[in-house]
C-alpha cells in the first residue's frame, strides 16, 4: 500500500488528546488573555492612572519650559539695564589736547535729548575736562522751548566765564528760532551755505472752532473758577481782553530773545527791520546779516580754530536703563498731556 493511500490518523480521530506541550502553551496563553480582560480586576483603574500620570509629567514639563521662558527674559532685561547703566553716562576724562563736541539736535522741549537737563549735563562735563582745548556746540535743530533754551543759554556764559574756555557753534541743516537762541551763547558761529539760520520771532498756536459748532448746532459745556481760566480753549470764544494778554505775553518773550542776540552777537549784527520778524536765511545770508560768522564744518573748526583735531563727543543721551523708565513710566499719557497744552514756542 502507498503513502498516499494510507489514511490520516489523526484526521480520522475527532476527539484525540493534545500533546502536554501544546496543553501548556494554549493555557499561558488563554491565561493571558484573561488577564487583560475580565479576569484580572480594575484593569480600567490602572489604564486611567496611566493616563493621568502621563498628563501630570506633560503640564510638569510646559511649567518649567515657562519658567525657563521667564528667566530668559529677566536675564535679557538685567543684560540691557547693565549695558544701559555702564554705556549711557557721557563722564569722560581725556588728559591729551582734544576738541569737546556736544550735540544739540532735534526739538529742543523737556524730555527730549536737546532738553536742558541732558544739554547741560554734556557742556558741564565737556568744559571739566582738562583737556578739552574749546568746546563745540554741534547743531541741527528747528527750534523748540524759550525756556529749555534760556537755560542753555545762560548755562554756558556762566560756565565760559568760570573756566575760561572759547565755545564755537556749528550748523549743520539748521539753527532756528531756540536752536539759533542757544547758538549766540557761543564765540562765533560757523555754518554751511546752504543752512537755515535766524527765525528770531515767537508764536503760540491753536484753532477755533466756535464757528463750526453754531452751524452744527453743538453746544459747548465748560465751566471754570476764575474768568480767564479757559480763554485758550478753542471751542470758546476769545475776547479781545485776551488777545491782547496773549500778544503781550508773546511780545515779551519776542524781546527777551532779541535782547539775548544782540548781546551774543553785539557791534557784528547789521540790523535791519526784517531782522526779527521771524525771518530765517541761508547761512550765506547769515554772515553776511551778521547773524553768523564764516564758513565751517567741525573738522574745519576742530583743525584749523581750535587746533584740536581729536575730538571727543560729550553728548549724555538717554541710556537704555533709562528710556525703559521712560517708556513705562513716566512717558505713560505724555502723549495726552501735551495734547492739552499750549506753550509759546521758538519755530
Amino acid at each position: 500500500m502507498s503513502d498516499s493511500s494510507r489514511p490520516d490518523i489523526h484526521n480520522d480521530m475527532p476527539n484525540s488528546p493534545q500533546p502536554p506541550v501544546d496543553q501548556a502553551q494554549s493555557a499561558i496563553k488563554n491565561g493571558a488573555k484573561d488577564a487583560a480582560t475580565a479576569d484580572v480586576p480594575g484593569w480600567e483603574r490602572s489604564v486611567i492612572e496611566k493616563l493621568a500620570f502621563a498628563a501630570l509629567a506633560e503640564q510638569r514639563a510646559a511649567r518649567r519650559f515657562r519658567l525657563i521662558g521667564r528667566l530668559s527674559w529677566l536675564v535679557f532685561i538685567a543684560l540691557l539695564v547693565w549695558i544701559g547703566f555702564g554705556l549711557g553716562g557721557s563722564s569722560k576724562s581725556v588728559s591729551t589736547p582734544h576738541t569737546a563736541l556736544v550735540e544739540i539736535k532735534g526739538e529742543i522741549a523737556s524730555g527730549s535729548e536737546a532738553s536742558a537737563e541732558l544739554v547741560v549735563s554734556s557742556i558741564r562735563s565737556a568744559f571739566e575736562d582738562h583737556g578739552s582745548q574749546a568746546i563745540v556746540l554741534l547743531i541741527n535743530s528747528p527750534g523748540g522751548s524759550p525756556v529749555q533754551a534760556g537755560i542753555i543759554n545762560d548755562e554756558i556764559r556762566r560756565l565760559k566765564a568760570k573756566h575760561n574756555k572759547p565755545v564755537y557753534a556749528v550748523v549743520e541743516e539748521a539753527a532756528a528760532s531756540a536752536a539759533y537762541y542757544i547758538a549766540v551763547a557761543a564765540d562765533k558761529i560757523y555754518v554751511d551755505k546752504a543752512s537755515i539760520v535766524g527765525s528770531i520771532g515767537v508764536l503760540m498756536d491753536g484753532f477755533g472752532f466756535t464757528g463750526l459748532m453754531d452751524k452744527l448746532g453743538i453746544e459747548r459745556r465748560l465751566m471754570t473758577a476764575g474768568e480767564n481760566k479757559g480763554f485758550l480753549d478753542p471751542f470758546s470764544p476769545q475776547t479781545e481782553k485776551q488777545r491782547i494778554y496773549t500778544q503781550t505775553m508773546l511780545d515779551q518773550i519776542h524781546q527777551q530773545f532779541i535782547d539775548v542776540v544782540k548781546a551774543g552777537r553785539g557791534k557784528r549784527l547789521k540790523e535791519s527791520p526784517e531782522m526779527f520778524s521771524g525771518l530765517f536765511w541761508t547761512g550765506q545770508q547769515a554772515i553776511e546779516l551778521g547773524l553768523a560768522d564764516q564758513l565751517g564744518n567741525l573738522d574745519y573748526v576742530a583743525r584749523e580754530v581750535v587746533k584740536a583735531e581729536e575730538v571727543v563727543d560729550y553728548t549724555r543721551r538717554d541710556n537704555v536703563a533709562e528710556r525703559l523708565v521712560k517708556r513705562f513710566g513716566a512717558a505713560i499719557g505724555e502723549g495726552s498731556v501735551k495734547a492739552l497744552r499750549t506753550l509759546p514756542s521758538f519755530r
